[in-house]
């Protein structure tokens, strides 16, 4: 039995990673650790874990949670996992961070978040964790950065074109909306609040800084350098993600080829599901679940590509990764926990 713990448990992704492992057959929750200002039941804090996790949600202390367990779940903000993740790290544990502290390289991390990235010794040995892309490395790793939810989104959506050179990779262009919970818990941000109730508007466009990293892992997977046109938008709902990519093709594609492209790079992938033609992702069909749905149109000139892609932005998006990466990573079977 693997014996896990959560840093951050009372955000949104740390209350998901543990509500996954609380039915995980394989796994022992025995750390969870956060900061609050009274330490009680994880079951306290979030009334439906009662019976299931009653575990005491501690303050952070690094030195309990490497004595109790033997990965660390680390669901922190931003520029917080990078003071921890050493630590776990240099005591032989395996860790996965849910922040964007290790998705970058140094120099574009500290443009993109402002801040002086105090561990860039582990950033080369952070292994992606996509395993519908990188497999391989993720059963081997000791250290996992887990994709944002925006580029988890996007990168799906394209690698497959991208890795045969069947589109033009300087410019693709990616129009995504997500649900609010994208952006943590913060007071007063709920469907209540009058800039978010019968509201949508878009925000930091061609300046998110996710757009490095969809940049960088479609990179890596193209072999060559790949631009992204990114604009993010604010849903009024809670939770999701659709996002809509145009790619322009470097021949004439017919729909069927692209179908069988997608359905040859994906087809040992459990949580990818391609629709079928005509038919396009719903945010309502992929809320609570870890799948990554796909659909797709090209134009009567077979030159430009359209899919559109749907997931949950705090599962297959954050917390459903991370575990389906700690799936892989131990050799349990893949689903477990999130089918």
């Amino acid at each position: 039995m693997l014996k896990v713990g959560v840093i951050g448990a009372t955000g949104y992704t740390g209350e998901e990673v543990v509500r996954i492992l609380a039915g995980h057959k394989d796994v022992r929750i025995t750390v969870l650790q956060a900061v609050i200002e009274k330490e009680e039941p994880i079951s306290s804090i979030f009334p439906s874990l009662k019976g299931k996790v009653d575990l005491v949600c501690e303050k952070p202390n690094t030195e309990i949670a490497i004595k109790e367990a033997d990965l660390i779940f680390l669901a922190l903000p931003h520029t917080v996992s990078m003071k921890l993740a050493p630590k776990f790290l240099n005591a032989g544990k395996r860790v996965i961070d849910l922040s964007a502290d290790y998705r970058l390289d140094v120099k574009e991390y500290e443009k993109w978040y402002g801040t002086k990235h105090t561990d860039p010794a582990n950033i080369e040995k952070a292994v992606y964790g996509m395993p519908e892309l990188f497999r391989d490395k993720v059963k081997k790793a000791n250290f996992i950065a887990n994709p944002g939810c925006y580029p988890t989104s996007v990168i799906l959506s394209v690698a497959p074109l991208l890795e045969k050179g069947l589109i033009h990779s300087d410019h693709i262009i990616c129009d995504s909306k997500s649900g609010i919970t994208g952006a943590g818990r913060s007071p007063g941000w709920n469907l209540e609040n009058p800039n978010i109730k019968g509201n949508f508007k878009a925000y930091k466009a061609l300046k998110h800084q996710h757009s490095p990293e969809m940049e960088h892992i479609l990179s890596k997977v193209s072999k060559k350098k790949v631009g992204v046109a990114f604009v993010p938008h604010l849903l009024p709902l809670e939770r999701g993600i659709l996002s809509t990519i145009y790619m322009k093709t470097r021949e004439k594609l017919t729909y069927e080829k692209i179908a069988k492209v997608y359905e040859e790079k994906y087809k040992d992938c459990p949580f990818v599901r391609i629709k079928e033609k005509g038919e396009f992702p719903q945010l309502k069909e992929v809320a609570f679940t870890n799948f990554f749905d796909v659909g797709f149109a090209v134009d009567t000139a077979g030159k430009l590509i359209v899919a559109v892609a749907a997931i949950d932005n705090l599962l297959k998006g954050a917390a459903g990764q991370a575990v389906q990466n700690m799936n892989v990573m131990y050799g349990f079977d893949e689903g477990e926990g999130l089918l």
